[in-house]
């Protein structure tokens, strides 16, 4: 005669049995959750610039590096990282690319703690400058004193360049008057006479000239050589709770910075679909270099200059900033 135990022992057997041949028809359950290996988040909200600092990312969304990493990324065209701020503490943006004096001072005046997670573009002569109208009396940097200068966003990295610029000319960054305009909107600007001169970046730097324009000042010669321009970040406390979705960013990243930096033909043809700039004058317009690392040294430039031309109380120690590299 059989305790009362053992039909129980049965049960609890017919039941281990049960399930396991369950699972070896229909599998594992799926996890509710991200995977260890896979991004917390797959979709992520980014924004952009309309200049070719973009290339990196929209040739890695392009050749499915993105996809790869198991990310899915919808770009939004932004100026200014400032302008997007609320909305990247909201939850609304997940990484933005900005200029890095936008970036450190966003990091400056506390309005966000941010992690810079990858480079962008580093400054090469003729990717940036200041232009007047083809009819202006203006002639030479030292004729920029006491007038009004149109730049895509205030305290940023036009106002500084042009400031680093005329400094040897004896011009304080008071004595000229900064406005901000979009470059989407600078060469009519110039052209109904609401500025005097317009600080611009490629593929705008080209148009207007082509348009007629005249090259003033080019901002990215002596002490704005080789500067680091801009790169992609987001919040600190965004790194933190998605540290496998920002490594897949990263990752990513780096290999369409590398086909940027590589590949002319593809760059060209790269700039030209996101910015409406013809191919053949994308395949002869300055660029810049494409960094596949992030380099903290190189960024403090910018943090230095931004001090000595009062944008900062007190230096910003940028390795602060920088993120971690990806895991590969």
């Amino acid at each position: 005669m059989e305790s009362g135990h053992a039909p129980r022992v049965r049960l609890a057997a017919l039941a281990a049995l049960v399930a396991t041949a369950a699972c070896g028809v229909l599998g594992p359950a799926p996890a509710s959750g991200p995977t260890a290996a896979g991004p917390e988040k797959t979709t992520l909200h980014v924004g952009v610039s309309p200049t070719p600092s973009s290339a990196g990312l929209y040739i890695a969304k392009a050749k499915g590096f993105f996809a790869a990493e198991g990310l899915t990324v919808e770009t939004e065209i932004i100026q200014a990282p400032q302008a997007v701020m609320p909305r990247v503490l909201a939850g609304g943006m997940d990484v933005f690319k900005g200029s890095y004096v936008s970036l450190i001072n966003v990091q400056s005046a506390g309005t966000a703690r941010l992690k810079i997670v990858a480079d962008a573009l580093q400054a090469a002569p003729g990717i940036a400058g200041v232009v007047v109208p083809e009819n202006s009396p203006l002639e030479t940097p030292q004729d920029l004193k006491g007038r009004t200068i149109a730049v895509n966003s205030l305290a940023n990295l036009g106002t500084m360049s042009v400031s680093a610029h005329l400094k040897p000319y004896l011009i304080a960054p008071g004595q000229v008057r900064f406005v901000a305009i979009d470059f989407q909107s600078q060469l009519a600007a110039l052209r109904d006479g609401r500025v005097d001169a317009a600080w611009m970046v490629e593929p705008f730097l080209s148009d207007a000239q082509r348009a007629g324009a005249k090259l003033l000042l080019d901002t990215n010669t002596g002490p704005t050589d080789k500067l680091p321009v801009d790169g992609w970040a987001a919040t600190e406390e965004w790194v933190r709770r998605h540290p496998r979705t920002t490594a897949a960013f990263q990752r990513a990243l780096t290999r369409g910075q590398a086909l940027a930096a590589t590949d002319r033909a593809l760059l060209a043809e790269t700039v030209a679909g996101f910015t409406g700039t013809p191919r053949d004058a994308a395949m002869t317009m300055a660029m810049g270099t494409f960094p596949t690392s992030l380099s903290a040294a190189r960024i403090q430039r910018v943090s230095d200059l931004m001090y000595e031309f009062g944008y900062l109380r007190s230096r910003v120690d940028v390795s602060s900033m920088v993120g971690t590299p990806p895991a590969r």
